[in-house]
């Protein structure tokens, strides 16, 4: 993650953005942009994903390398994104992000959830639960869902998902248009 930084500022100057105006955007301090971007600081999941909508990307942008021409994803290959601190873990499921839908595998601990406080975002959402218990809340609704069951969701509603069991919670979502 050495390049996390210049990823967000290389795409932040592509899209003639000033750090203060993403600082507008995102709600979060142009000191702390500057610091994301000279790698002196590591971004929570919740201010990432901030950042990634401002700059109009899927937070796996900027974790990802080149297009990838395949479209079989190895178990063994797959882009993996986890915080230094972080009780989440993600893996990309689809060969890329130049795509009309985006697929990941999630790991998240017991008690812990996926960011500080619900987000929204563009497009839909479709989640099955592979193990565990998980309550996720979008908008005002909470929904308790355990093993093999799934919710479609509209990802403009914020929403955050909880694992409420006493081991880790994994689940598979699928994004479109590719988001996250």
């Amino acid at each position: 993650m050495s390049d996390l930084g210049a990823k967000i500022r290389e795409k932040r100057l592509e899209k003639q953005m000033s750090i203060k105006d993403m600082a507008e955007k995102t709600g979060l301090t142009s000191g702390f942009i500057s610091q994301v971007e000279r790698n002196q600081t590591e971004p929570s999941i919740t201010s990432l994903r901030k950042i990634s909508q401002a700059l109009e990307v899927p937070v796996f942008n900027f974790f990802i390398d080149e297009q990838n021409n395949n479209i079989v994803v190895k178990k063994s290959q797959r882009q993996k994104l986890k915080f230094t601190n972080s009780h989440l873990e993600y893996e990309l499921l689809t060969p890329d992000l130049n795509r009309q839908m985006e697929m990941f595998f999630a790991r998240l601990e017991s008690g812990a959830s996926t960011c500080e406080e619900p987000l929204a975002h563009k497009g839909e959402e479709v989640t099955l639960v592979l193990k565990g218990q998980m309550e996720i809340i979008i908008g005002i609704d909470k929904y308790n869902l355990e093993e093999g069951d799934s919710i479609y969701y509209f990802a403009s509603v914020p929403h955050q998902i909880i694992n409420t069991g006493n081991k880790d919670l994994e689940f598979v979502t699928t994004i479109t248009p590719p988001r996250f």
